[in-house]
């Protein structure tokens, strides 16, 4: 028989080692994994290993989780055939003219990739390469330019195909697709908030992000032809998340569509080749094989958690606070900002989501003003991955943070790089408020779409 141990001690001992490792710098998937059979062994005996396989089957035969080497596929054939750079080439034509412009080309840009790409790590490093040179040409402030490349990078995580946001449905038993369209209107709001923070900065002190001279600028005919190089691109977005919102196929279908399609945007822009295809491959196989690893580990992690009883435990933790509804899902959300400043989204998604979708489900869908449990769950879900937004940025170990410090030049200090997310945060931090003060901003389009 295993030792017996109260429910409290065995949470402080338990998070307490896993935070204790992984700030010796081990890998999240193997410290979750190994701690949790460790903990299984201590507490039960070895009948109480066989949780290992019966946690991880049920991940390794879901269908849902095959969109995500195919999206990852598709963004990385993307990337390799150059349309990246390309695209960033066009907007930063036509809108170049303008105070801030470059800033503001860089977040578009990075919106659009965002419905690209479903992995943050490469939209904040790409155009790390690409735009940071080009706005520190152009004498743009530093931490502006940084700032509004990060803060765009982090768009991935929200804008559909957000990978999170797969993991997220499998995780939460919850509709890829509703989710999917919930995080469009959030995602597009931070993105304008992003460009109307730029944009009046560079206004008040056009020193800031001063527009392009007037000899590079391009007329008008110029820029409609420039924007036509972009059809191929838009067009694949367009259809991938079309066929996706009209129900014509699920996610996983969608995302074999999309990388059909990635194939042909590269052959027109002659890219398609040995070397494009193996590269994009080898990505993905990295990407995929970190994101399942991270899962299986912390699945089982979890799945010890909750049968030693600490659903209960956190929910009577939360209930003994006094707090209301609304007080819960606060302290939820500061709970997620705190675990992002030190852990990996997909850490923090499969620790805290099996644990807090059942407490936000059992408060009830009337506590927060809703008709249905479906609305409330949906709401919660997107709320939960403009959160997670804010841990790429929050320091001290903010992913997009060390992604910049990688292909910023030598001569900006990290300090630097801190200091220019801390208004983007603080803008994100406003984003988030303002889709729980007003939920129809998540439920809206889905209620459009689904009826």
């Amino acid at each position: 028989m295993g030792i017996d141990i109260s429910i409290g001690w065995l949470t402080i001992i338990m998070f307490g080692s896993l935070i204790v490792l992984l700030m010796a710098g081990l890998p999240l998937a193997f410290v979750t994994g190994g701690l949790a059979c460790v903990f299984l062994f201590v507490l039960g005996d070895a009948q109480a290993l066989n949780i290992v396989p019966s946690r991880i089957f049920p991940l390794m035969t879901n269908y849902q989780l095959s969109a995500i080497p195919l999206f990852i596929f598709m963004a990385a054939m993307l990337e390799r055939a150059g349309i990246i750079n390309e695209m960033f080439d066009v907007i930063y034509k036509v809108l170049g003219a303008l105070k801030g412009g470059l800033a503001s080309a860089t977040i578009i840009a990075s919106t659009i990739l965002a419905a690209m790409v479903g992995v943050i790590g490469a939209a904040v490093v790409t155009m790390g390469i690409i735009a940071l040179p080009a706005m520190l040409r152009r004498k743009y402030d530093p931490k502006i330019a940084m700032g509004s490349i990060m803060a765009g990078g982090t768009l991935g995580i929200l804008i559909p195909p957000s990978i999170l946001a797969i993991i997220y449905a499998v995780v939460a038993e919850q509709s890829v697709g509703e989710l999917f369209i919930g995080a469009v209107f959030p995602g597009l709001l931070l993105s304008g908030m992003y460009i109307l923070y730029v944009t009046v900065r560079s206004y008040i002190n056009p020193d800031l992000g001063p527009p392009i001279p007037v000899e590079e600028r391009v007329s008008n005919r110029e820029k409609v032809a420039l924007l036509s190089r972009m059809s191929a691109p838009i067009s694949l977005i367009v259809i991938v998340l079309g066929v996706i919102f009209t129900g014509v196929a699920t996610p996983v279908e969608a995302a074999g569509i999309g990388t059909f399609g990635a194939f042909i945007v590269a052959a027109i822009h002659r890219k398609l080749d040995w070397q494009t295809v193996r590269e994009a491959c080898l990505t993905t196989l990295k990407a995929s094989a970190m994101v399942i690893w991270i899962m299986f580990g912390a699945t089982i992690f979890v799945g010890l958690y909750v049968l030693e009883g600490g659903q209960q435990f956190v929910q009577e933790l939360l209930r003994g606070t006094g707090l209301g509804p609304w007080g819960i899902l606060i302290v939820m959300q500061i709970v997620l900002i705190i675990l992002g400043m030190f852990l990996d989204w997909v850490g923090i998604l499969l620790l805290c989501v099996p644990i807090f979708v059942p407490i936000i489900k059992a408060l009830g869908a009337a506590a927060f003003g809703f008709d249905s449990n479906e609305d409330l769950v949906l709401w919660f879900g997107v709320l939960y991955l403009v959160n997670m937004q804010m841990s790429f940025l929050s320091p001290p170990f903010g992913y997009a943070l060390f992604y910049l410090r990688g292909v910023a030049p030598d001569w900006i200090p990290m300090g630097d790089i801190f200091r220019s997310a801390l208004p983007f945060l603080l803008i994100q931090v406003i984003g988030l408020a303002l889709c729980m003060i007003f939920p129809e901003i998540i439920t809206a389009l889905p209620r459009a779409v689904y009826g």
